[in-house]
């Protein structure tokens, strides 16, 4: 079982080697893994929250937090990633259990809005999030809009 460190920081909070941690995980995943040519820098990193689990100095789990109205109406979480080393071991449930604990901390305790891959659709489910639009591709993966509803 691996340990890790979480951190919960604003944009203007993190320091350049957890900034480019950050993005070099980010690039790894999306787009040298998956393939997919999307505009990862889209300037809406200033106005959210990043959380990430560190193991040995390394990012190994981030997602980011996007407050309500800046990508839906609701509060989302995004860029939901577990590095490749740490797949399989639960991580990924905690990452997200973590992300739903801090926006409802941040921004209070409503829906929950995401634009998840659809092959991770019950993964969601099992963590209260419903199906709410019909498949689609983005940027070469196909994705569906899932609404975790408030408290």
């Amino acid at each position: 079982m691996m340990d890790f460190q979480w951190n919960l920081k604003k944009f203007d909070e993190l320091n350049n080697k957890e900034l480019y941690r950050i993005l070099k995980l980010r690039m790894e995943v999306f787009v040298l893994e998956q393939e997919c040519l999307y505009p990862e820098l889209d300037d809406k990193d200033f106005s959210c929250l990043h959380l990430w689990a560190e193991h040995n100095d390394d990012i190994i789990a981030y997602t980011r937090l996007v407050p309500p109205g800046l990508s839906y109406p609701q509060a989302s979480i995004g860029r939901v990633i577990v590095a490749e080393q740490a797949r399989g071991t639960g991580l990924s449930q905690q990452l997200m259990i973590h992300s739903i604990k801090s926006l409802y901390k941040e921004f209070g305790e409503g829906e929950i809005q995401i634009g998840a891959q659809f092959h991770l659709k019950s993964f969601y489910e099992k963590l209260g999030f419903k199906q709410i639009s019909e498949p689609y591709p983005d940027y070469g993966i196909l994705h569906i809009d899932m609404i975790k509803p408030a408290i």
